[in-house]
């Protein structure tokens, strides 16, 4: 894998975390996701200058931040919900759900329904084929990320041929559009698409974010042709990590190396969500709702009844019953590598 500028990495820490956990608060209520500006306007022809002054760290959290410490191993599980006619089921509480894990009933410790800040990393595919598309990603993007709750921690993966983080050397995360903008006009489309790196490069940044919950959105417009991880390894990367991943699929009807069905399945097992729009001017209504998913999300966390930590795979079902007694459409990651692990710099313990 050839990766540009020089970056450090960790190594993959865990997916869904049986991270150590205690929260601020053990139930804490839905705080409205506020609603953001119309993006900018992006031009592929803007330069990419990087200023002293747009050197901005993300703001520290807040002190009711939903907040996750190491006391005790929990599994820690990031859930979207929705109605019937897929609207977001907002108000439920700690009794709305039942967690299974291989098929057993769990208790669960930990509760939040709030617009919690996450750490995100967009994945941006800067292969040849994209350059007529390049503006509406650019825009798409930047949509994303002004309807994103302002004090997520974000940062840019740009790919083709090679990788390279989006962000000026020493800015591993920030909030700042303008920043995030120069990042997405980095890149020039060209190359082929080298996917799993990219993905991969990703989930090692996200494991330096300071925040407990972790998203990616991958936008690509073609299968993986460039790649030195092979799709398998990286799904067991994908699985023994803690991100959430949405994908949007941007395919040309023509393109051989399209592959949505694995972009489907990284978003299955993550609990995320998969996007194929049929014209690339839908892109920035999808990344809308992107980002309005995303800040309204449940966090379930609870302690395995199964001590046995022997690294075999645990399946997981969630349930969740509206005030009606319905059964309502729950996404979350469907199972779990049970490995106690300590998460670098964290001195958290976790499911691998």
């Amino acid at each position: 894998m050839r990766i540009k500028e020089p970056f450090v990495v960790s190594s993959i820490g865990i997916i869904l975390a049986l991270t150590g956990a205690t929260v601020a608060s053990q139930e804490t209520t839905s705080t409205p996701a506020q609603s953001a500006p119309e993006a900018p306007a992006a031009s592929p022809n803007t330069p990419a200058v990087h200023t002293p002054s747009f050197n901005v760290a993300p703001p520290p959290p807040a002190e009711n931040d939903f907040k996750v410490s190491s006391d005790v191993e929990v599994v820690l599980l990031d859930i979207s919900v929705k109605d019937a006619n897929g609207g977001f089921v907002s108000g439920l509480h700690k009794d709305s759900f039942k967690v299974y894990e291989n098929k057993v009933e769990q208790p669960i410790t930990i509760f939040a329904a709030q617009d919690t800040p996450v750490t995100v990393g967009l994945v941006v595919d800067n292969s040849g084929s994209v350059r007529p598309k390049k503006p509406e990603i650019v825009t798409a993007a930047l949509t994303f990320v002004t309807q994103s709750n302002p004090r997520d921690e974000m940062f840019i993966v740009n790919f083709n041929d090679t990788v390279s983080m989006g962000l000026p050397p020493g800015l591993p995360f920030t909030g700042d559009s303008k920043i995030l903008r120069q990042a997405l006009l980095t890149a020039r489309p060209q190359g082929r698409t080298a996917l799993n790196d990219a993905i991969k490069v990703a989930l090692e940044q996200l494991e330096q974010g300071r925040l407990d919950k972790k998203t990616l959105v991958v936008i690509s417009d073609g299968g993986d042709n460039a790649s030195d991880l092979p799709k398998s390894e990286l799904l067991r990367l994908v699985e023994s990590s803690q991100a959430t991943i949405y994908t949007v699929g941007i395919f040309d009807p023509e393109d051989k190396d399209k592959n949505p069905g694995f972009l489907k399945e990284l978003a299955k097992v993550t609990g995320g969500a998969s996007f194929f729009p049929e014209n690339i001017n839908h892109l920035v209504g999808i990344c809308e709702k992107i980002a309005h998913d995303i800040r309204n999300r449940y966090s379930v966390g609870y302690t395995p009844t199964n001590k046995t930590f022997d690294g075999k795979i645990r399946r997981l079902r969630v349930v969740a019953t509206g005030e009606d007694g319905r059964k309502l459409d729950v996404r979350t990651r469907t199972h779990y590598y049970a490995k106690l692990e300590p998460l670098k710099n964290s001195g958290r313990v976790s499911a691998k």
